[in-house]
């Protein structure tokens, strides 16, 4: 491997809002790469994309599956790099999560998704064995991690030496595993499980929506309307970094990880010998606020004030995405004035309107959540 540092096996980026975690002090940043990448300012390359070349078979492979795992460690991050108050729609899980995470030991094994935030080893977030799997199933797979992995993935990380807070999956894996393991279950029956059914609906309307784009369109559409911050030419899939990165995966298999905590982030995790997985945000992360973003009950409104009372009222409402005819029936409006207010909010790009069967779904736009968010608090800063 050229260079004085490894590329990091799951590579994430902040938004423009968050200094970048990654080449902070104490963690590595990524600089030429093994598995035949490339990194750094490359001849005709902008900087700031980390660029995956994927073969015909690769994309040919495209499969989707959501992660209690993944949900988890992107929550931690979420916490990590927020250390006041998370803005809505995050702000009621986050103070109860971190009355859960006050009740740990400094020593609780799930802190270590804390102790610096990303990069992190992909063994301690494995790529979810099957589409739907729970997280029993997901929390087996790390458990069972071969040691040999474990170590390999801390050498090319940390070719100097690991740091303190990974010492004990470099000294003595399996038992590290095991203890982390009854302790991510434990973290979520606390933390996660209240919140899980509503996030579960929402990613498995999020899991729908891109099998049928997948399975009518094909991978090529399906990839060109995954993220903002994504960008499909095909036979490349661009993602927006504050870095340069370029992998060549060939033979291989993509798959797609929605997530309700990625705090508008992308994380790309290229370990696996068999898989590439990149995540993405979800739609329906306001769910987590247990419903609408309703009017403040004093003082202005001020999204109305921008709005009309009366589009505010469907923008909120459409934290979960709903039909028209189920807009009008939460609401307590006229179908007709439903679906005017959807067609402005549509035209504004706030607000998506999708196909789904029989049934055509409208929901927040990224645009549409920023916007909910920017008048009910601070902007999130991304976890990934």
């Amino acid at each position: 491997m050229a260079g004085s540092s490894p590329v990091p096996s799951r590579v994430l980026d902040p938004t423009p809002a968050a200094p970048p975690s990654i080449g902070a002090p104490g963690r590595t940043r990524p600089t030429p790469a093994d598995r035949g990448g490339t990194a750094g300012p490359t001849a005709g390359y902008a900087a700031g994309v980390i660029r995956i070349r994927l073969d015909d078979a690769t994309v040919a492979r495209t499969r989707i599956a959501v992660s209690p795992l993944w949900e988890i460690q992107t929550g931690f991050w979420l916490l990590h790099r927020n250390p006041d108050d998370l803005p809505w729609p995050y702000t009621d899980w986050a103070r109860h999560a971190r009355r859960v995470l006050a009740g740990l030991p400094r020593t609780a094994p799930v802190r270590v998704y804390l102790a610096s935030g990303p990069p992190l080893p992909d063994f301690l977030s494995p790529v979810p064995p099957s589409a739907t799997p729970g997280l029993t199933e997901e929390v087996a797979a790390l458990r069972d991690t071969p040691v040999e992995v474990v170590r390999a993935q801390l050498a090319r990380q940390w070719p100097d030496g690991v740091p303190d807070w990974l010492r004990p999956y470099a000294d003595d894996p399996v038992p590290a595993l095991h203890r982390l393991a009854d302790d991510l279950l434990g973290w979520w029956d606390a933390a996660l499980a209240p919140w899980w059914p509503a996030m579960r609906a929402a990613l498995d309307e999020e899991v729908l929506h891109r099998a049928h784009a997948l399975a009518t369109a094909g991978p090529d559409a399906l990839l060109a309307d995954l993220h903002e911050r994504a960008h499909w030419e095909r036979g490349v899939l661009s993602l927006d970094k504050p870095w340069d990165y370029d992998l060549a995966a060939a033979d291989r298999r993509l798959l797609l990880i929605p997530l309700i905590f990625s705090g508008g982030g992308l994380a790309c995790s290229t370990d696996h010998p068999e898989v590439i997985a990149v995540s993405y945000p979800a739609r329906g992360a306001a769910l987590l606020a247990g419903g609408p973003a309703g009017a403040p009950a004093s003082g202005t409104d001020r999204l109305a004030l921008l709005l009309g009372r009366g589009r505010a009222t469907v923008l909120r409402a459409l934290v979960r995405p709903a039909t028209t005819a189920g807009l009008a029936a939460a609401l307590g409006l006229a179908p007709s004035t439903v679906s005017e207010h959807l067609a402005a909010l549509v035209a504004a790009g706030v607000v998506q309107r999708r196909r789904v069967g029989r049934r055509v779904l409208y929901g927040l736009e990224p645009a549409g959540n920023a916007l909910l968010g920017l008048l009910c608090g601070e902007p999130v800063r991304a976890s990934a």
